[in-house]
């Protein structure tokens, strides 16, 4: 099992990126940009760009190239490109070019309401990794997807193919968890997907977080996760327990993500525009939430921003 005491390869926080839009609903490269950098000088370790989080389902594969490229030239630290899809082809494809607009790795989600088998899963996964030299990032959400990557799966498609190096785990299975860190090769990094279980996730040996509330409160998450590598437990327990009411604004059946992230990006001045149908534009209600939580912050904790080393 991998000692929870350091940040997997991608670093500790990872923010799952909004996609800027403009006035117009048009692809906002320049407010992306600024937004990564943004990101980066408040904790951000990495980038995922065009996940769910991005609102990769209204994007265009010419609109996800574009972005990936923006940003990757924006910052220094790695870009992972959503590339994953229910089609195996098209994953296939948009893997293939997410390299050359500068990714340095892939998240690949499992495959959305065509429910494949887990054998259908492996094949998937492995064909989508076959295609590239870039690391690849499992992406394991069955609460969007309507199919549970078992961890059997992820133990294979890990055994099988070298550049499968991590796994974003929004499942809320602490038990499946805790066997992939049991079992998976070593160097193998498993994420939390959900800020809320970050905490105990890392308890079991996970690398870190991709981070939806990193938007708001990446320096907090950082100094979490600091606390906690350096054996201060307590000190975690305590930034967790304060965090909790910030964490979990960020989806609900009334404002589900990232309407909520996008409308706090907003109230803190940073240039991401509204979602795209069918999930925008906010309501103003939402807006006045946003405003709210914004006025909660925190000052960023001293050295909070520095790298959290291995």
């Amino acid at each position: 099992m991998r000692r929870p005491l350091a940040p997997g390869r991608f670093g500790a926080v990872v923010t799952a990126m909004v996609t800027p839009f403009d006035a117009e609903g048009a692809l906002d490269l320049d407010g992306a940009a600024t937004l990564a950098r943004w990101l980066v000088a408040h904790g951000s370790d990495a980038l995922v760009v065009a996940g769910t989080t991005g609102e990769s389902p209204v994007l265009g594969d010419a609109e996800k190239l574009d972005l990936i490229e923006a940003v990757a030239q924006a910052v220094t630290v790695p870009v992972i490109a959503g590339t994953g899809s229910n089609d195996t082809a098209h994953s296939i494809e948009l893997t293939r070019q997410a390299a050359p607009r500068g990714a340095s790795a892939v998240l690949v989600v499992a495959p959305y309401y065509n429910r494949p088998s887990q054998r259908g899963l492996v094949q998937h996964f492995e064909a989508v990794a076959e295609a590239t030299s870039l690391p690849v990032m499992l992406y394991d959400v069955p609460a969007r997807t309507g199919r549970k990557v078992a961890p059997e799966t992820v133990l294979e498609v890990a055994a099988h193919r070298p550049n499968v190096v991590a796994l974003k785990d929004a499942s809320g299975d602490l038990v499946g968890a805790t066997r992939v860190l049991g079992e998976a090769p070593a160097g193998f990094d498993l994420y939390s997907g959900d800020d809320v279980a970050t905490l105990a996730l890392c308890a079991l040996g996970a690398a870190g977080v991709v981070s939806v509330a990193s938007h708001w409160v990446g320096p907090q998450l950082r100094a979490l996760l600091t606390a906690f590598w350096a054996g201060d437990t307590a000190e975690a327990a305590e930034i967790h327990c304060r965090l909790l009411p910030l964490l979990r604004v960020q989806s609900s059946d009334e404002f589900p993500s990232p309407l909520p992230a996008k409308a706090i990006c907003r109230a803190q001045g940073l240039p991401v525009g509204q979602c795209r149908l069918p999930l925008g534009p906010a309501p103003a209600a939402l807006d006045e939430l946003a405003r709210d939580v914004v006025a909660q912050l925190e000052p960023a904790p001293a050295g909070a921003l520095g790298s959290v080393g291995r």
